[in-house]
């Protein structure tokens, strides 16, 4: 089952991706099964070895003009002709395919697209974003802005050269079959991010990528409040909804203009101000010690925003006697220089 599913999958994908090279892969298989054929007919009906059948089946094929290797019944002449029909056909099946690749430039894509799945079969720890619409977009500037690598599946022509003009990794297909999210590199991944327009394509691609990387994290957007619960117990790790945080940040600019001004400059990669998420090992100099003691204010000028515990508890604006422990992650706010050095030293196994 497992084989025949794996063929299945594989015809799907070759007929998607490469609906020349599916043509020539059939042609090819119907001229083996014309000699096949005729080659068993001259064994069975006219007595013949092997290698003269197949021989008068290839000479026949050919169209060279030679003799019968041996005098034909009426029957094996039909045969014959049935050979010929067959043959000629298959033949110009298959070079009407080549013909159509090489007039469209087929070959290159082809070779294109092997180089680009080399590229992604090597990463480790990429993202995988699973659509490439308005909300795609966003995400994957976002993530290629930060410095990591990111893979996009898209099925839309439009979009796909869009992304192979941005040379953007890209796998065209469907993001909600097994073969298209493993050949992103679904099993090496650091995090999935599905923003599918459709609530059931993004459960669905939830409930696959959980089953074969049970360790990824994934990300789903929904439209729709009562599908948060659904998304969460399909495997999203976090679910949000583009429309309510859109709405949210609407009304706080509104409300707080220069609070949210703040914010912005926290994310805008033109402002030297940045805020990020630093794990602590059991290494680093800083576990075990008290805020006010772990001296990052004064040697590295980063303002702690928060700690997230080993335990899952998050402490907002951490007090200077709360103590640092390992495996927590301090959510710091700072120059991007100054954030790698603390890096650094809260982990230094790190890079």
């Amino acid at each position: 089952m497992n084989l025949l599913k794996k063929v299945k999958g594989f015809r799907r994908q070759m007929r998607t991706e490469y609906p020349f090279g599916w043509s020539i892969v059939m042609g090819s298989i119907f001229i083996f099964l014309v000699i096949l054929f005729g080659t068993s007919g001259y064994m069975l009906l006219e007595g013949w070895s092997f290698i003269e059948s197949v021989y008068m089946v290839i000479i026949t094929l050919s169209t060279v003009g030679f003799m019968e290797v041996k005098p034909l019944s009426d029957i094996a002449r039909i045969m014959t002709m049935l050979v010929i029909f067959g043959g000629v056909g298959a033949f110009f099946y298959l070079g009407g395919s080549l013909a159509q690749m090489l007039v469209e430039g087929k070959f290159q894509n082809i070779l294109g697209r092997r180089r680009v799945q080399k590229i992604i079969d090597e990463l480790t720890g990429h993202y995988i974003v699973c659509g490439y619409g308005r909300i795609g977009r966003v995400v994957v500037q976002g993530i290629k802005n930060e410095g990591f690598d990111v893979v996009v599946i898209e099925k839309n022509p439009a979009a796909l050269a869009q992304l192979e003009h941005q040379k953007t990794l890209f796998i065209p297909g469907d993001a909600t079959m097994d073969e298209i999210l493993l050949s992103a590199g679904l099993e090496k991944a650091k995090c999935l991010i599905t923003v599918l327009a459709e609530d059931a394509a993004n459960v669905f691609v939830t409930l696959t990528s959980r089953q074969l990387n049970p360790d990824i994290t994934i990300v789903a957007r929904t439209d729709n409040e009562s599908h948060v619960p659904r998304l969460k117990q399909a495997g999203a790790e976090r679910v949000f909804m583009p429309y309510n945080i859109g709405g949210l940040s609407l009304v706080q600019s509104v409300l707080r203009p220069t609070a949210t001004s703040l914010m912005d400059l926290a994310i805008r990669r033109d402002i030297k101000l940045q805020l990020e998420e630093l794990p602590i090992s059991d290494r680093s100099e800083l576990a075990g010690k008290q805020v006010k003691d772990s001296g990052i204010r004064p040697r590295f000028d980063i303002l702690i925003v928060g700690i997230k515990k080993i335990s899952g508890e998050m402490v907002f604006n951490p007090g200077p006697e709360t103590v640092i422990e390992a495996g927590d992650l301090l959510i710091a706010l700072g120059n991007p220089e100054n954030l790698q050095k603390l890096q650094k030293v809260s982990d230094p196994d790190a890079g």
